[in-house]
C-alpha cells in the first residue's frame, strides 16, 4: 500500500488541486459549491441534495500508516471535487493513469458533499484492537442490536468506513465514490454500495416537504438545519460525551429499508393514512387540516384516537420518546427485480443523525419494531452505524484526531 500511495501522491504538484491548480483548466460550470473544510463534516446540516451514492469500505491493510495515508488522500480529494475541479489528472502525455476517472469533467461541483464515518470494527475493542484506537472509541458507538421483523443482509450491512456522497447530479455522486474506491486499492475494498434518489426529507425550511415511494410526504416534522439549538442538542456531539476527537462530529446510522409495494399498493387509503397518522394528499396529521399543523396526539373523533394508537407519526413522535429526536437524511431507491419474482425492489435508504443513538435511533426504532402498522408492509434489509468526526481544517484530514 504504501508504494501504491507514493505513486499516487508522486506527481500532486502537476495535478487538479495541487500546487499548480491554477494553471490547470476545465469548463466551468455555474454549480453551487458547499465548502468542504469546517467544524462541522458538510452533507449533515448541508439542505438535502436530490441523489446519493454511499458506500462502505473494509480496511485490508494492516498497516496503521496506510490507513492515514487513505484518509488525507480522500480529504485532499475530496476537497478538490466538491470544489468542481478534478482530483489527480495527471499532465497531457503523462505516462500515468490518472487517478480522477474523468465521468465528472465539467459538470461543477452540483452542490456535492461527501461525508465519512467510522464503524465500530474500525475503532477496536479490548478482543480486537486492529490499530490501537479502541481506548478512544466513543461509548456511544456500538453494533446496533437486533429489533423485531428485520432481516439484514451481511453483505448490505456495516462497514469499518463510509463515505455518504450526496450531488445535486447523480453523476457527481457516482464519480466521488469512484475516486475514492480508486484511491483506497490496496488498503480498503468495497463492502457495499447504495445508489438513491429522491431525497426523502426535507432538512431546512427552505425545502417542500417531499413524497415516498409510498405516495406520502415524508419528514414533515424533521429537524431543520436552522434550528441552531435543537441541532446542539440532538445532532452535534458536545464537550464531555465522550473522546475529544468527537467533539463537533455526529453518529451516523443507515437503513435499507425495502417497501413491501405488491401489499402496500392493494391496501385502502383509509387504511393507508392509518397506518401512517397522515391525510395521504394534503399531508396534514388526521384530525387536522394542514401538512404544518401540530400533531395532537390526544385527538379523538367519534370516541377514537384520530391518529390510531398504531400510527407511525405517533410511535415516532419526541412526545412518546422522552423528547428525543434525530436528523433524518434519506434516499429513495430502486433496483432491478429478482427475475420472475413480479415485484418491485423499491424502498428507502433511510439516513439519520443524531448526538447518541443508544437514547435517540435505538429506542425509538425498538419501540416501531413491536407495533408500528407501517411496519407490515417494510422489511429491513441492510443496517450500519457509524462515528462522523468533526470536518477537518485546511492542512488536516478527517479523523485526524484519532492519530494524535
Amino acid at each position: 500500500m504504501g508504494a501504491t500511495m507514493l505513486g499516487i501522491g508522486a506527481g500532486l504538484d502537476h495535478v487538479f488541486g495541487g500546487p499548480d491548480a491554477e494553471n490547470q483548466q476545465l469548463p466551468k460550470v455555474a454549480n453551487p459549491e458547499v465548502p468542504f473544510y469546517g467544524t462541522h463534516q458538510a452533507g449533515i446540516a448541508t439542505p438535502s441534495q436530490d441523489f446519493l451514492s454511499f458506500a462502505a469500505f473494509d480496511i485490508t491493510s494492516s498497516s496503521i500508516d496506510d490507513l492515514r495515508d487513505v484518509l488525507k488522500q480522500w480529504t485532499a480529494a475530496t476537497a478538490a471535487l466538491a470544489a468542481g475541479r478534478p482530483y489527480g489528472l495527471s499532465e497531457e502525455g503523462a505516462d500515468v493513469a490518472p487517478t480522477d476517472t474523468g465521468e465528472a469533467f465539467g459538470t461543477g461541483p452540483s452542490r456535492l458533499t461527501i461525508t465519512f464515518g467510522f464503524g465500530p470494527g474500525l475503532l477496536g475493542s479490548l478482543a480486537e484492537d486492529r490499530f490501537g484506537f479502541a481506548r478512544k472509541r466513543p461509548h456511544h458507538l456500538a453494533d446496533l442490536p437486533g429489533f423485531r421483523g428485520e432481516s439484514l443482509d451481511p453483505k448490505r450491512s456495516g462497514g469499518d468506513v463510509c463515505a455518504q456522497a450526496c450531488a445535486d447530479d447523480p453523476q457527481v455522486a457516482f464519480h466521488a465514490i469512484h475516486v475514492l474506491a480508486r484511491l483506497a486499492s490496496g488498503a480498503a475494498t468495497l463492502r457495499w454500495t447504495q445508489q438513491g434518489f429522491g431525497r426523502t426529507s426535507s432538512t431546512s425550511r427552505e425545502q417542500p416537504t417531499p413524497r415516498n415511494l409510498m405516495g406520502f410526504k415524508d419528514g414533515t416534522n424533521n429537524l431543520r438545519v436552522e434550528e441552531e439549538r435543537e441541532m446542539n442538542k440532538h445532532v452535534w456531539v458536545q464537550r464531555g460525551d465522550g473522546p475529544d476527537w468527537m467533539k463537533g462530529g455526529t453518529y451516523m446510522v443507515v437503513r435499507r429499508i425495502k417497501i413491501l409495494l405488491d401489499v402496500w399498493d392493494t391496501t385502502s387509503i383509509e387504511g393507508q393514512e392509518r397506518a401512517v397518522g397522515r391525510e395521504k394528499v394534503s399531508g396534514a396529521p388526521l384530525g387536522r387540516d394542514g401538512e404544518h399543523d401540530a400533531v395532537d396526539l390526544k385527538a379523538k373523533k367519534n370516541g377514537e384516537l384520530s391518529i390510531p394508537a398504531n400510527a407511525h407519526i405517533r410511535l415516532a413522535s419526541p412526545e412518546v420518546n422522552g423528547d428525543q429526536r434525530i436528523l433524518r437524511r434519506g434516499f429513495s431507491y430502486n433496483e432491478p427485480s429478482l427475475a420472475g419474482s413480479g415485484q418491485l425492489d423499491a424502498g428507502l435508504f433511510f439516513i439519520c443523525f443524531q448526538r447518541d443513538p443508544r437514547r435517540q435511533f435505538v429506542p425509538i426504532q425498538r419501540r416501531l419494531a413491536a407495533s408500528d402498522a407501517l411496519g407490515r408492509h417494510l422489511l429491513h434489509t441492510g443496517s450500519g452505524v457509524f462515528a462522523c468526526p468533526s470536518g477537518a481544517s485546511r492542512g488536516g484530514f478527517i479523523g485526524e484526531g484519532l492519530f494524535a
